[in-house]
């Protein structure tokens, strides 16, 4: 059984997986998989978590199952995500393991790990831990135990890290700026970093209890940052994600700008123009057509930072994201860093000496339009040659203006319809007469 989902494991707290008894088996686990990938002396983890109430309780029994294998901690507190990413580098770990589940609700949690260059872990070494977790927990050598030391300077070199990422000739003393911290990880490492960059930062949702990460906050809900933006007459808002490996902005108007805008902002205004764009089946056509005209490749991964980073790698391209606002710079950080992907937009806002608003002015995404059909069983749309045909049809009326993306779920009886296109009306009867063609040869099927 792999416990392993594309991002981790993750799930609700008190619930398989993530309980503190399996917690501290894969501690275990992954510890004895890096004393056999790493023989001539005990492996060292850094450890960090955001602040989900649940993170302390997953925290000690990792913690405690990695020493029973003889590992060292490295224990970091809460921090970002890529900050743990950065610090298995920084510090010369074997492994990095965050517990966070990002942009979940509090009552959600994951674990998810890190290679020595702060990369997602390989492959072949998840495999190895899945097939450790079925063994026991035998400790042979009580003397071979291994030890824990916080890292009580932890977000000092991160944030020194995030501003190393930003020219040293340059300020943002210019800038008043919002930040939403999503009552996360970035709650005091986040306006740290541009408040010493120079900029005068208002701070919300930078107060957490344990229980109110991503409540009606953060880049997941950024209405509030877009209200604060305008009251506050700020030049611009930052929104993270509990985790702060994703990010929105808010322009001064209060306009919202998303990972697309964030692209295509990297790619057609920054000094120079990266080699090419990754961007996902979920990019808007957009910025796909604004990045042609511009003449910079684009190429589309499917949905998440993993498969996002593996297009990167195999093109030897730096920059790509998602539109939910992952934005990797690989030239800045191995992973997606929201501080980092704000600092480079911020970059550019302070060497065109320009607003927000006006490096975004003539790109226009296309409506897009989402249709979740739940059935009471799943069939393949592909597989019924009705669908196809409707399918093929609306690719044809769409065709140059627009597109269309099918998905089953992965998790649930649920096939999803987007529909995107320049005519908002049209894009929007289009899909609810694509869901409604599905839900009646899913009858069909049920009744056959």
């Amino acid at each position: 059984m792999s416990y392993f989902g594309t991002d981790g494991i993750r799930g609700q707290f008190g619930q398989t997986p993530i309980t503190p008894e399996f917690a501290l088996k894969l501690g275990f686990a992954a510890g004895t998989v890096l004393k056999r990938a790493f023989p001539k002396k005990k492996p060292i983890v850094v450890l960090g978590k955001d602040t989900r109430l649940s993170g302390y309780i997953l925290e000690s029994a990792l913690q405690a199952g990695l020493n029973a294998a003889g590992v060292y901690v490295h224990l970091l507190g809460p921090l970002p995500t890529p900050a743990i990413a950065h610090l298995t580098r920084a510090l010369h770990a074997n492994a990095g393991i965050v517990i966070s589940a990002s942009h979940n609700p509090y009552f959600d949690n994951g674990i998810k790990f890190f290679s020595s260059e702060g990369k997602k872990l390989a492959d072949d070494l998840q495999d190895q831990i899945n097939q450790a977790l079925e063994k026991d927990i035998v400790i042979d050598k009580p003397n071979q135990l291994g030890k824990s030391f916080r890292v009580d300077d932890a977000q000092g070199r991160y944030i020194e890290f995030c501003k190393s990422t930003f020219p040293y000739h340059l300020n943002l003393q210019d800038f008043t700026i919002v930040i939403d911290s999503a009552n996360g990880a970035a709650y005091s490492v986040g306006p740290a970093v541009f408040r010493e960059l120079g900029a005068k930062v208002i701070s919300i949702y930078d107060k957490p209890n344990g229980t109110n990460i991503n409540e009606q906050c953060g880049s997941t809900h950024p209405e509030n940052l877009q209200q604060a933006v305008v009251k506050h007459g700020a030049d611009l808002g930052i929104a993270f994600d509990g985790d702060a490996d994703r990010v929105m902005l808010v322009d001064r108007h209060g306009k919202l700008i998303d990972g697309d805008h964030i692209l295509y902002i990297l790619a057609t205004k920054a000094k120079k123009a990266p080699r090419g764009i990754v961007g996902t089946v979920m990019s808007n056509m957009a910025l796909e057509l604004a990045l042609a005209k511009a003449e910079i490749p684009f190429i589309r991964a499917k949905v998440g930072d993993r498969y996002v980073l593996q297009a990167l790698e195999e093109q030897e391209w730096f920059i790509g994201g998602e539109p939910s606002g992952h934005i990797l710079t690989l030239d800045r950080s191995s992973t997606g860093d929201a501080i980092i992907a704000a600092l480079q937009v911020m970059r550019v806002l302070v060497e065109q000496n320009t607003s927000l608003d006006e490096l975004v002015k003539g790109f226009q995404l296309f409506p897009q339009v989402l249709e979740n059909v739940r059935l009471a069983q799943m069939i393949d749309p592909f597989a019924d040659p009705v669908l196809v045909d409707a399918f093929a049809k609306a690719e044809q009326q769409l065709k140059g203006r627009g597109r269309l993306l099918i998905r089953k779920s992965g998790t649930e009886p649920v096939i999803r319809v987007m529909v995107e296109g320049d005519d908002l009306d049209e894009v929007s009867q289009l899909a609810k007469h694509l869901a409604d063609q599905i839900r009646k040869q899913a009858n069909i099927h049920d009744e056959s």
